[in-house]
């Protein structure tokens, strides 16, 4: 009964890498500051010369953009920033480790985290006085990473969640309290469906729903753009492509059928459809699922923003 489990436990495991670079890309990415992150390696944060934003206006105030997150959010991190620049010219960072999970970010576990003291949430918040943290994270359930104290959801499920809540909670209060009088706004990143354990992943949003409402924080339901529209939890290797993506024929893989692809044969977890690597870093080919995933957290920024604009 358990091997199916065992299997995607394997597979999750091997695919902790965010995607590598493949022997030659579709283009090169223009210079732009280096972001830190992922597996003791820093990763150059650029934004690619092809992403359109998904809006042409642009606020009075520019925002100020913290992204923090696992493997998915180091494939993300370069598409967002470019996203993020061109519709709201953002000033931008981002600090993402593959493997974590949200307590590798909370002050006081640096023995057992993989993200290292200076890039710890609150340590950031400090330092760059973000209007908006992005969290995203898929929610580490197989023991990866130290600071879970060996709790996985296959072998303790509500133990799980109630871990998984109570660090929710210590997170957005050390981003508060970092914040201070300017505190920011934190955008919790719902997740896309998981084809091993469907309801952990569903469970885990309902969480980081009820944690933003809690707090009067902000949600991106970022998974709903790479789950079918009828079934949201419901996994899928292609979807029907968007308007967006018929305008952009590279994002429409495979136009003659109408749809794309969002996921590499051999990899279900992630959404660069590049090779995953051993060292972790941006996704560098250009991918679907990631360009409705970063679009839909833009989007979420951009109606905060230009709410809180005069």
């Amino acid at each position: 009964m358990r091997k199916p489990w065992i299997v995607g436990v394997l597979l999750a495991a091997l695919m902790l890498g965010a995607c590598g670079d493949p022997a030659s890309g579709p283009e090169a990415s223009p210079p732009a500051p280096e972001a830190r992150g992922g597996a003791g390696s820093a990763a150059p944060t650029t934004h690619q010369g092809a992403v359109v934003s998904p809006e042409p206006s642009a606020p009075a105030k520019a925002p100020t953009v913290l992204y923090l997150g696992d493997s998915i959010a180091m494939e993300n991190q370069k598409v967002l920033g470019g996203l993020l620049r061109d519709r709201l010219h953002a000033h931008y960072t981002s600090a993402p480790y593959s493997g974590t999970t949200l307590c590798d970010y909370l002050e006081g576990t640096n023995e057992k985290s993989l993200v290292p003291t200076a890039d710890k949430a609150a340590a950031l918040v400090r330092s760059l006085r973000p209007d908006f943290v992005v969290l995203q994270f898929w929610g580490n359930a197989w023991g990866y990473t130290p600071c879970m104290d060996g709790i996985t959801y296959d072998q303790a499920r509500s133990t799980y969640f109630t871990r998984y809540k109570a660090d929710m909670k210590r997170l957005t209060d050390q981003i508060a309290q970092a914040g201070g009088a300017r505190r920011p706004r934190i955008v919790w990143v719902l997740q896309g469906p998981d084809p091993i354990t469907p309801t952990r992943v569903q469970t885990v949003n309902t969480l980081y729903q009820a944690r933003a409402r809690a707090a009067g924080d902000l949600v991106a339901d970022a998974g709903r753009t790479v789950s079918p529209a009828s079934a949201r939890y419901t996994w899928t290797q292609y979807l029907p492509c968007t308007a967006y993506e018929h305008d952009h024929p590279a994002y429409c893989t495979q136009a003659t059928r109408d749809r794309t692809a969002l996921h590499r044969d051999d990899d279900y977890l992630h959404f660069c459809l590049a090779p995953t690597t051993t060292t972790p870093k941006p996704c560098p080919v250009r991918s679907p699922g990631i360009m409705r995933i970063t679009r839909e957290i833009t989007r979420v920024v951009a109606e905060a923003t230009d709410g809180a604009s005069p």
